[in-house]
């Protein structure tokens, strides 16, 4: 077998022990994806409610929207720094900024699943994931760091 042709140091456990480990890696995703939902934010404002109205969107909602895309942006930055290795020992802000990360990833997918619904209105899911690859990897980022959090990168998941 070919398993058996290969050297005893390379084994699976070997393999991956050596493999270098990156912990902020999650960084390469949180920092564009911040950066983005906080420029399509400022460029909202000032505020108007006549151009959510525009689009169909009552002025409360588009409130929101305004400043929930620059909050969501700032709280994933924010939430990032409690993955600082220094930050992270402590157990508070490890918690703090995972809630934060969480919460920004939820807003971030809330906006994204009004702008889907109320302004671009796809024919059928396939057709949306196919064609509209921003707003599906926007989507798909937000909802990332809604459920895994900061948790990627604990070192332990004790309080």
């Amino acid at each position: 077998m070919l398993i058996q042709k290969l050297p005893s140091y390379f084994t699976i456990r070997n393999y991956w022990n050596q493999l270098p480990d990156f912990s902020l890696s999650h960084i390469l995703l949180r920092i564009p994806l911040a950066l983005l939902f906080i420029n399509q934010g400022l460029s909202k404002l000032p505020f108007d409610a006549a151009a959510g109205q525009a689009m169909g969107i009552s002025p409360l909602v588009w409130w929101f929207v305004c400043y929930g895309e620059v909050a969501a942006g700032l709280g994933l930055l924010i939430g990032g720094l409690a993955t600082i290795p220094k930050i992270r020992d402590t157990a508070f802000l490890a918690v703090l900024g995972d809630m934060i990360t969480r919460f920004s990833g939820i807003v971030m997918c809330c906006v994204v699943t009004g702008i889907i619904w109320t302004v671009i209105k796809p024919e059928s899911l396939l057709n949306f994931i196919l064609t509209d690859y921003m707003h599906f990897s926007l989507w798909a980022g937000g909802l990332y760091f809604g459920l895994r959090g900061n948790w990627a990168v604990a070192i332990d998941k004790k309080l």
